[in-house]
């Protein structure tokens, strides 16, 4: 095995660090901490870990503390065992929607700062495959950017890359590559993770397997991932990037769930779809449809344009090498929407570098951020719904109840339940090897621009009501619940494993609060660090 280990230097770190305030030494907090890193009580770093991406909940830390590697947030987990009541909430790039990743009145890690920038790339083998062994507060578009400046690149991917390691790995991670490799979750080897009794752990499917599946979209409850090793495998070089569209779902549902079980060799390497309004609304209609500026929707080419109030846009890659003659990538992306059913006419081609693809959504961030628009509210709903219901769930909610649609993109593609482990902690639609990922990725505009958050909150819990009112088989994914009977309902036959889980590896639920599974003393149980009974 040949190990190149090196400290990776993120592009911006050449840009000054703004001053913290209202610093205090790590003694001022009522604990023995002894940690090499520090402990903010300051306004600003209070504002930071008080608010999500979501933008619709704000609970104030008591502190927030920025370790400096595994050991300090060790001694944390440690040190809040012994308190009273206090809890720790890992905060990673904040992308959370509801609060999962606060803690009212208690510890929040800034987990960006626990060795994020330090990566070790591991090569073995004639056939070239890969690891990556990365902090678990590393960005994804970080590990990506290393990882193909040796030639490699991960197997699975979410849509957005600034996104930390150990907070997808905590939910799932999915994008259009999981229909072919799995969810990130089915991407990682080992793990290291500090569990709520204060213990660094190293795990893998053969070493304390329990905790690796566990905290494997664990949602944080069992332990803080600190480290994880990801295979690679060589990296592309370019992506025949395609977007083609239909006038129903049906067609779409087809051609989708056809792609998504050919075999490798024969389809795309990338699958995603999504809804949107037939018209010419700069949101939610006809231009979010085309890549490259310039390319233009023509609307006259859908048959019976009155009839349709949204349209199916499914959304495509082909990756090659540079080396690749054009020709041979023609015929074969050519082969392969051939025998597709979009619509004739309304199909889009680019040609982009493999990097620039996967980062595709970066560069809507700062589009976003120059509107003044990212900062607004974003009361998304994340659905995993079975291929059974897909038909129905268009009928009554993508036709209807958001036909004007969301305020932002409606994914909605198909995944596979055998490229899921079952041993993690993740839960699926009950039937069907055949599930769809459905998001509705709203943004809430200032009044008059569109809907209000409340609005919009109020919207995603009429969808649920005709889900459940229709008794389509689903499950929320990033989900949000504010009762443990909502928690029971969404694990089901898991809830057991769950809770057996929760009081092996953190049975005092000092961790992850935000997610509201779990009180502080939830078990009514003493318990014993280092022999000392609590």
């Amino acid at each position: 095995m040949i190990a190149y280990a090196e400290r990776f230097v993120p592009e911006n770190d050449n840009e000054a660090e703004p001053p913290r305030q209202d610093h205090h030494d790590i003694q001022s907090l009522p604990l023995d901490l002894q940690l090499q890193g520090t402990v903010d009580f300051g306004a600003s770093s209070a504002a930071m870990a008080a608010r999500d991406f979501g933008g619709m909940q704000s609970v104030s830390p008591l502190a927030v503390i920025r370790p400096m590697g595994v050991d300090d947030v060790a001694r944390l987990v440690k040190a809040v065992l012994c308190s009273g009541d206090l809890t720790v909430a890992a905060r990673g790039n904040g992308h959370s929607i509801n609060g999962q990743a606060m803690s009212d009145q208690g510890l929040v890690v800034d987990m960006r700062t626990a060795e994020a920038d330090r990566f070790q790339i591991l090569a073995e083998g004639p056939n070239g495959i890969g690891y990556a062994v990365v902090p678990g507060g590393a960005l994804w578009e970080d590990v990506l950017r290393v990882c193909l400046s040796y030639g490699y690149a991960p197997r699975s991917y979410t849509d957005y890359l600034s996104l930390t390691v150990g907070g997808t790995l905590s939910n799932a991670g999915v994008s259009g590559q999981a229909f072919r490799y799995g969810p990130q979750t089915s991407n990682v080897t080992e793990l290291e993770v500090v569990t709520g009794n204060g213990d660094i752990v190293l795990c893998s499917e053969r070493e304390n397997s329990e905790l690796f599946f566990a905290a494997l979209g664990g949602l944080g409850q069992f332990g803080i991932i600190t480290r994880a090793k990801i295979p690679l495998q060589p990296a592309p070089d370019m992506v025949r990037w395609v977007r083609v569209v239909y006038e129903d779902l049906d067609s779409y549902r087809r051609d989708a769930e056809g792609l998504v079980t050919g075999r490798e060799g024969e389809s795309f390497d990338y699958v995603e779809g999504f809804v949107f309004v037939n018209s010419n609304d700069s949101v939610n209609g006809w231009p979010t449809v085309a890549i490259r500026p310039g390319q233009r929707f023509d609307s006259a080419l859908v048959p019976n344009s009155l009839r349709h109030p949204v349209l199916y846009c499914l959304e495509l890659g082909f990756n090659y090498r540079r080396t690749d003659k054009t020709s041979t990538v023609d015929s074969v992306v050519g082969g392969l929407l051939g025998r597709l059913r979009y619509i004739e006419g309304l199909e889009f081609q680019a040609d982009v570098v493999y990097a620039d693809f996967l980062l595709r959504v970066k560069v809507a961030e700062e589009h976003a951020k120059a509107n003044g628009i990212w900062d607004a509210p974003h009361p998304w709903l994340n659905m995993f719904v079975s291929a059974d219901d897909i038909l129905e769930f268009d009928r009554l909610i993508f036709r209807d109840v958001l036909k004007g649609g969301v305020g932002g993109p409606v994914l909605v593609y198909p995944l596979l339940r055998s490229k899921w482990d079952r041993r993690t902690s993740v839960v699926l639609p009950e039937s069907g090897e055949v599930f769809y990922l459905v998001a509705l990725l709203r943004f809430a505009l200032p009044f008059p621009q569109g809907q209000s958050a409340v609005q919009m909150v109020e919207e995603n819990k009429e969808v649920l009501r005709i889900c459940d009112e229709n008794r389509f088989d689903y499950k929320l994914y990033l989900p949000h619940y504010k009762s443990q009977d909502e928690w029971k309902a969404h694990f089901g036959g898991q809830w057991a494993r769950f809770v057996d889980r929760k009081m092996r590896f953190d049975p005092m639920a000092v961790l992850a609060p935000g997610q509201r599974i779990f009180s502080r003393s939830f078990t009514g149980r003493r318990c014993c660090i280092n022999g000392n009974e609590l």
